[in-house]
């Protein structure tokens, strides 16, 4: 699984609003299409999420699955990994941001998924950049909304 797809974007916000929204797991559903709900499992001592159960119903993809978080360098960087899934046999992915000085941040977002459906890699990574496109700018507007 060593191909990503990857992408990026301006949020006009300081890294630590952004990470808020990316922290707050359970809020998924307002700002992600697809995902209905999610569960924090287990928390850091800081209280960010460290495993949290997510459940997906977006067009062909109907899942519940897993993922274990990581958070790095004072926190201008997630990545998280697959656990357990039904549909997903592997999902890695990362959001690292860097301030820009100008009160904006730039994000970009790495995925990289394998599911139990086969599909072509050309596909596979078509979806894969809707995916992240998508995840993308509901972030950008839901961190824009808040922040405005």
């Amino acid at each position: 699984m060593a191909d990503r797809t990857e992408s990026s974007i301006v949020i006009s916000a300081a890294p630590a609003q952004i990470m808020a929204v990316v922290a707050d797991l359970p809020a998924y559903p307002q700002w992600s299409d697809g995902v209905k709900s999610v569960e924090v499992l287990t928390e850091y001592e800081d209280g960010r999420p460290a495993d949290a159960r997510f459940v997906v119903d977006s067009g062909p993809i109907k899942d519940t699955y897993e993922l274990e978080y990581d958070w790095a360098d004072d926190l201008l960087f997630v990545s998280w990994t697959l656990t357990s899934g039904s549909l997903l046999k592997a999902m890695d992915g990362s959001y690292r941001l860097s301030d820009n000085g100008d009160g904006t941040t730039a994000v970009v977002y790495q995925l990289s998924v394998d599911s139990s459906i086969p599909m072509i890699g050309l596909i596979k990574r078509k979806a894969e950049k809707v995916i992240v496109d998508t995840a993308l700018r509901g972030l950008k507007e839901r961190v824009e909304s808040e922040a405005g």
